[in-house]
């Protein structure tokens, strides 16, 4: 297996950005791809941004920022990614989206190059099979914000070599961040886990057993957690939310993971969170305040 010396990231989203920036970080050549001008721009912007709140609260230097940018090279062009030993994809959850570009760099990259996915839901294996390396794809699921979070969920097919396996954790490692092994099923380790209990969080709430202050308070003061459920969610995003919640529905068929009627109505109204600036907390004002179950109130 290559030594891993240039990563390429597709998508320069939220999670994309922030993995680059990690990777970049690191010291490794880092290529991020958006398919748009626009989009490239903004993601890169991000980056910046992210570098630069770093350094202002003494977490990197002004050299160090300046490292990583020169590290960091961003690009239209699915080529750029042709001479990377690890690819990384961070693409919209959409299965056909995702094979579609495995498909090209399965025929684009050197035989040795790993392929990974950071998606949070869907099947890894159904990625690999639609390549002619299935031993070569893994998935490689950080955490929002990346450049924080501190796990990485490593997921094996039945077809990943131990190979790959020992790359990938060794990647996880020199990211300064500390790795999980996961077999490909539905949400891996933490989204199994967590999406039952954001999405029961907001079934009490339509169920009129607390408010959502009170949910949220409850979570936080009775159990410890930094934040309730139904901000994490807002945080999260509803559309992510209820996109996980569909696949791990689709995949176990179980009430536990079945999204509730008010997330899918949210989600239609464009009520999406934080991102939004209104979800199960308005973030238009000065602080965030709960909105009203009443979806048509202004």
């Amino acid at each position: 297996m290559e030594e891993i010396k240039k990563v390429g990231i597709l998508g320069c989203g939220a999670m994309g950005a922030g993995i680059a920036q990690v990777a970049a970080m690191a010291g490794y050549l880092t290529v991020v791809r958006e398919p748009q001008e626009d989009l490239l721009t903004k993601g890169i912007a991000r980056i910046q941004k992210s570098l630069e709140k770093a350094v202002e609260k003494g977490k990197l230097d002004r050299a160090g920022k300046d490292k990583t940018l020169s590290r960091l090279t961003g690009t239209i062009s699915l080529e750029e990614m042709k001479d990377c030993q690890l690819i990384i994809e961070a693409l919209p959850e959409d299965l056909d989206l995702k094979k579609e570009h495995f498909q090209k760099l399965d025929v684009l990259c050197p035989p040795f190059a790993i392929l990974a996915s950071n998606t949070s839901s869907l099947t890894i294996t159904e990625l690999a099979a639609c390549t002619k390396r299935p031993g070569q794809v893994v998935g490689l699921h950080f955490f929002n914000p990346a450049p924080v979070m501190e796990l990485v969920e490593i997921v094996k097919t039945l077809l990943t070599t131990r190979a790959t396996l020992d790359s990938a954790q060794a990647f996880v490692r020199s990211l300064g961040k500390t790795s999980i092994l996961a077999k490909d099923r539905s949400g891996f380790v933490v989204n199994r886990l967590l999406v039952p209990y954001l999405l029961d969080a907001i079934q009490s709430l339509e169920d009129g057993l607390a408010s959502t202050e009170e949910i949220d308070k409850g979570m936080r003061l009775g159990c410890g957690h930094p934040m309730g459920p139904l901000a994490l969610s807002d945080f999260i995003g509803l559309d992510v939310l209820l996109h996980i919640g569909e696949a791990l529905f689709e995949e176990y068929r179980e009430r536990r993971f079945a999204p509730p009627p008010l997330l899918r109505r949210m989600v239609i109204t464009g009520w999406l969170g934080k991102k939004t600036g209104r979800g199960f907390y308005d973030y238009r004002g000065p602080e965030p305040r709960p909105v009203s179950l009443d979806l048509t109130e202004d």
